[in-house]
């Protein structure tokens, strides 16, 4: 039996002008998560239609290893503002909301 692949799904609900901005802060720091054991992948999803959702779409080895992420220093690095991490104030979130989905890959191509 393979192991269960969990996906977390951060829905982050932008306004339609700071698409731009969510999609330069993710990628200013995707890099962080790259090492993390039991990571593996993820997607930046921007609506096409008239949404102003986008989605953060992680895959992990299972859920243990997206909670050791979670409570790991490169978490909470990753998720400050290089000003913040340079002293200064933190730039406010570009979203205005957002939530955590938690889902596991139930069906398609056997791998």
């Amino acid at each position: 039996m393979g192991h269960m692949t969990v996906v977390k799904i951060n829905a982050i609900t932008v306004p339609a002008d700071s698409g731009d901005e969510l999609a330069r802060r993710f990628a200013a720091r995707a890099g962080a998560v790259d090492s993390q054991d039991g990571f593996e992948g993820f997607e930046l999803l921007k609506p096409t239609d008239e949404r102003t959702t986008w989605l953060v779409v992680t895959r992990w080895r299972d859920e243990a290893a997206f909670q050791a992420w979670l409570h790991s220093p490169a978490f909470g690095h990753g998720h400050r503002s290089a000003a913040e991490r340079g002293g200064g104030g933190a730039p406010g979130p570009v979203g205005v909301s957002s939530e955590l989905w938690s889902y596991e890959i139930a069906g398609g191509p056997a791998g």
